[in-house]
């Protein structure tokens, strides 16, 4: 008898987390993802404990234009292409670097990397993200999104489910990322 009322309790106590998920959409560990205008779909791995989105790029370079900085990279991606993508540099980001990855040379135990703003679509959903620019080649998946896109994805990841989204369906306006 005594136990019912613990257990009304409980339920009552875990009734607005369930409420908080109603309007989320679940994703898996992996998801495909469509690079909006690159109209290239790669496969993705959703990480919770990254903070920030990384696309594989090579020969990235900065420069200027008409007093904007901007970044230069090719993808670093088997199936892409083979042109250079150019686009203004939203900002860099300071990446820790791993306990066994300091640079001795450079004294820095950060990584100092370029970031883009860049459409991406999963599953129905389209939002415009920052994404930083790195090789990931030695990586299963090209693209890494961390907590802070999730965040306007509006996500949940369950690590138990792949490609729960299914393929990129996206409407062609993008709300931006805050």
């Amino acid at each position: 008898m005594r136990l019912t009322p613990v257990l009304l309790l409980l339920c009552l106590t875990l009734l607005p987390a369930i409420g908080q998920a109603a309007g989320k959409t679940v994703y898996g560990l992996n998801e495909y993802a469509k690079l909006g205008d690159l109209d290239l779909e790669v496969a993705a791995k959703l990480d919770t404990g990254a903070k920030t989105a990384s696309l594989s790029a090579r020969d990235i370079k900065r420069f200027k234009r008409n007093g904007e900085s901007w970044v230069r990279f090719y993808l670093a991606i088997d199936a892409a292409h083979s042109h250079p993508i150019e686009r203004p540099l939203a900002r860099v980001s300071k990446i820790k670097r791993r306990a066994g990855d300091y640079d001795a040379e450079s004294g820095k135990a950060y990584t100092a990397r370029p970031v883009i703003e860049l459409e991406i679509c999963m599953g129905q959903a389209l939002r415009t993200i920052e994404v930083n620019l790195t090789d990931r080649s030695a990586f299963q998946f090209p693209l890494l999104i961390g907590s802070e896109a999730l965040k306007h994805f509006d996500a949940l990841v369950d690590p138990s489910l792949k490609y729960a989204a299914g393929k990129p369906a996206c409407a062609t306006d993008a709300p931006k990322a805050e």
